[in-house]
């Protein structure tokens, strides 16, 4: 039996003034499809997604959504509301019982006292938990994710990948790691020249296809192309003899309907090459720690820090979100003062330092061109700015707008453009992929990692971090540590981490249709039951199956009709019932 179709995109059209987004572009999405939706920056990917959800019109054509579509999406803002709980957030944005909120909540290990939690004091990983649980909750069969990787720290990455893994439904994922795609999606939808490119087959296939597509192109055109010269010799050596005109006039008339056969070639993803500018080499340390403790008069995040890094050397800084990442990076910078102890920097090293918030510090008059002019160091050419400029995807055209009409993710690429031509010996980078294409993102890493100078990266993309980290330091539970071997090996650790912590059932369990068996033990105990416990979470388990199948049937009761208030007076008491039962598995655990 052919898997059911969802979505119905067809020959739609979106522009916005005289940019074309789409033009008369056509799909077809059936359910169980994990897609991987790619493209270049400003391609139209965000967009699309708005018109499928119904937030933005196409200019033509027709999206349908099929009776049995049920969509969900996680937004890129947050929908939270001030001074409000995991818990409470979760009640009052799906209308859902407490119950149920918690059920599905647990499975990303959102359960005890982090869902009576204040959402403003959980990391953005376990934000994107709460964000995910509550569009889950909605019960979804096409799940749209925009960006869903951006700000999340590793270990919520491999548990984000292991849901969708086993996810039942249909997924839409845009992002620009290219490890999650690789790991998540089995299709891949390039948003490309306002068309919609369908292909059945992950990204790195649908790259060696585009490549062997545009091979295959270039060989028709070249062929095209000698025909043409050869019809273009006989109209030059004939075309002024009038008992050859008749012949010459024809063979230019080949020539222009040779022109319609050629193949049109896209542009490949692999075309941005980096080059960051060189400086002297040196040896021996750079950076020394001792002693150090680092924090906040009213906080200390970590301490009894001690280590070097030598010069020349490109170190990921890694660890969870919340754990004090940035915190390390900007002490390092000196843009934060250490509590007690010494980091300090040898003398005559320039240093570079990049965050999400240094685009405030831009002048909004400014053009584009004026800024990395002003940044750059002496000497530089321009023939070199606007190369760097074209390698963060500013166009020409680009260099004349004024910093005031761009969007944040234009800033923060600007910020970059400029800051590799300041020819430092020490770049210090906190999250600097995001708002960047896999492309731009993989060119950086290959130039930073070719780089003679030292480098320092705060990052949770993994092929960028792979592509640079020589060393890893970890930021955890308050210590900083070297981590020994490979950033492969510290990210295998960390997958073997996460499957220890689940448990026996998936964590996708929860997919469009939940079932009571996904009640199970906690997927974050590390340290399995008793038998006697086992045997007692086992007996709870199948009484909070009961229950479950109790309410959804007094609920079906209640939407008909049916003795309303005794039935909710009765749902209301299974309820609390769940609650408690639930409690008894906790303490089990």
């Amino acid at each position: 039996m052919p898997d059911k179709l969802l979505l119905q995109v067809n020959e739609i059209s979106k522009a916005f003034g005289d940019k074309v987004i789409l033009n008369k572009a056509s799909v077809s999405i059936v359910e169980k499809q994990k897609i991987g939706v790619i493209g270049r920056n400003g391609a139209g990917k965000t967009t699309f997604f708005k018109m499928i959800l119904g937030q933005e019109e196409p200019d033509s054509g027709v999206i349908t959504h099929m009776p049995d579509l049920r969509l969900g999406y996680i937004e890129q803002h947050d929908p939270f509301l001030p001074g409000e709980t995991v818990l409470g957030f979760l009640e009052r944005y799906t209308g859902k019982p407490e119950w149920e909120c918690a059920k599905v909540a647990s499975q990303f290990q959102l359960k005890g006292e982090r869902l009576a939690s204040l959402i403003t004091g959980l990391s953005g990983g376990y934000q994107m938990r709460v964000k995910l649980t509550a569009t889950l909750l909605f019960e979804p069969n096409l799940l749209l994710l925009d960006e869903p990787t951006n700000y999340l720290d590793l270990s919520t990455l491999i548990l984000l990948e292991k849901f969708l893994l086993g996810f039942r439904g249909a997924v839409m994922v845009i992002t620009h790691d290219r490890e999650f795609l690789k790991k998540t999606c089995n299709a891949t939808l390039d948003v490309d020249h306002g068309q919609l490119f369908y292909h059945p087959e992950g990204l790195e296939e649908y790259l060696e296809f585009k490549e062997e597509q545009k091979a295959l192109a270039e060989s028709v055109n070249l062929n095209i192309e000698r025909k043409q010269k050869q019809l273009q010799t006989f109209v030059n050596r004939f075309g002024a003899k009038a008992s050859m005109a008749a012949s010459a006039q024809s063979k230019r008339k080949q020539i222009d309907r040779l022109d319609e056969k050629k193949i049109g070639i896209a542009n490949p993803f692999s075309t941005v090459t980096m080059r960051i500018p060189p400086v002297e080499a040196k040896a021996g340390v750079g950076l020394e720690c001792k002693d150090l403790t680092i924090g906040y008069p009213d906080k200390i995040v970590a301490k009894n820090i001690d280590f070097e890094v030598e010069r020349g050397k490109k170190v990921a800084i890694l660890g969870d979100n919340g754990q004090g990442k940035s915190t390390l990076l900007k002490t390092i910078a000196g843009e934060l003062a250490p509590i007690s102890g010494t980091c300090g920097w040898r003398a005559n090293l320039k240093l570079s330092y990049y965050n999400q918030h240094v685009s405030l510090a831009m002048n909004p008059k400014h053009t584009v061109y004026e800024y990395v002019r002003g940044v750059a160091v002496g000497g530089t050419q321009e023939e070199d700015i606007y190369k760097m400029l074209g390698n963060f995807l500013f166009k020409k055209t680009d260099s004349t707008k004024q910093i005031a009409v761009l969007s944040g993710g234009e800033k923060a690429r600007l910020c970059l453009a400029g800051m590799f031509l300041t020819k430092a010996d020490v770049y210090l980078l906190d999250e600097p992929t995001n708002h960047l294409d896999f492309e731009t993102v993989e060119a950086m890493g290959e130039a930073l990692g070719k780089f003679n100078g030292t480098v320092l990266v705060v990052s949770h993309n993994r092929t960028f971090v792979n592509l640079i980290a020589t060393e890893i330091i970890e930021v955890k539970a308050g210590q900083v540590k070297r981590v020994n071997g490979t950033y492969e090996d510290y990210v295998w650790l960390m997958e073997e981490e996460a499957e220890r912590e689940q448990s026996s059932k998936s964590v996708a369990a929860t997919t469009a249709s939940p079932s009571p068996s996904n009640s199970g033990v906690d997927p974050s105990s590390t340290n399995p039951p008793s038998k006697e416990n086992a045997r007692k979470i086992y007996e709870l388990r199948k009484e909070l199956g009961k229950i479950e199948n109790k309410i959804k049937k007094l609920q079906d009761l209640v939407e008909k009709g049916v003795d309303v208030s005794t039935n909710q007076a009765i749902i209301d008491d299974q309820e609390v019932k769940w609650l408690e039962v639930q409690a008894q598995m906790e303490g089990l655990k």
